[in-house]
């Protein structure tokens, strides 16, 4: 594998030593550093239904299989319901104490910037407390990170600023360990509070192994959410296992 360290470099520069406990070593002198923020691990007394974003984002998705959704969310307390942004009016008034989620550049991650940014805020506007965004996948393919930083920082942003929060969706299937390295780091440094494997489109979803380097590369302070793929409660510990501290599920009984 690939020195996370010496990607960082490569890509950051500098030699001031990381605080915050990720593997790239030096500082990458994030938008917003969080070396004081507690970590962001799974805590077993929580149990899993507390970590888990119950998630429908199919394209036949309608408002009955929506609202039955926020029901099971609602009984089970689960971190929040994750939905297609045409339904963030429907959950916010469906949901009691559960975070609404939504996704953007979704799910192909080939926005621009600018789109990004004006998606961005229309999701925010609407009041939604967490955005999954699929980072620029075509950025990244072109070895363009300098816009794929950029992206992130169109969210990112914004999230911090309005209080919600921010996950990267890497699409993990896809990448190599040095891509998935890579992608890590610019999400961290871009000052996103996820990073997320997959969108559940994509050829793959969620394994054990990237959990497991995700977290490695972003230490503690940062989560990891596991998504697609996951439907059992035996998955689902696994990934927890491995360094999730979010599931991402349509299955959420299932894994209850």
């Amino acid at each position: 594998m690939n020195n996370i360290a010496s990607i960082a470099i490569k890509l950051f520069g500098g030699d001031e030593p990381c605080r915050c406990g990720g593997a790239h070593e030096i500082c990458l002198h994030c938008e917003q550093c969080r070396v004081s923020e507690p970590d962001s691990v799974y805590d077993p007394a929580l149990g899993i239904a507390a970590v888990i974003d119950a998630t429908v984002l199919k394209a036949t998705a309608n408002s009955q299989e929506v609202i039955d959704l926020c029901q099971i969310a609602n009984r089970y307390q689960t971190a929040s319901v994750c939905i297609n942004s045409h339904f963030i009016p429907l959950i916010k008034a469906a949901l009691d104490g559960v975070k609404s989620c939504t996704v953007i550049n979704f799910p192909l991650g080939s926005g621009s910037a600018s789109a990004i940014a004006s998606e961005t805020e229309a999701v925010l506007d609407l009041g939604v407390d967490e955005v999954d965004m699929v980072q620029n996948l075509s950025a990244l393919f072109s070895n363009d990170q300098e816009s794929a930083l950029a992206s992130i920082l169109a969210a990112s942003r914004q999230c911090m600023k309005r209080g919600a929060l921010l996950k990267v969706i890497l699409e993990t299937c896809y990448l190599s360990d040095t891509q998935i390295i890579t992608s890590c780091l610019l999400a961290k440094k871009a000052g996103a509070h996820f990073v997320k494997t997959s969108t559940g489109f994509g050829t793959g979803g969620a394994t054990t192994e990237h959990i497991a380097l995700m977290r490695k590369v972003v230490g503690p302070k940062l989560g990891v959410k596991a998504s697609g793929g996951i439907k059992t409660r035996e998955s689902a510990l696994a990934m927890l296992s491995a360094g999730a501290n979010r599931i991402g599920a349509s299955s959420v009984t299932a894994l209850l």
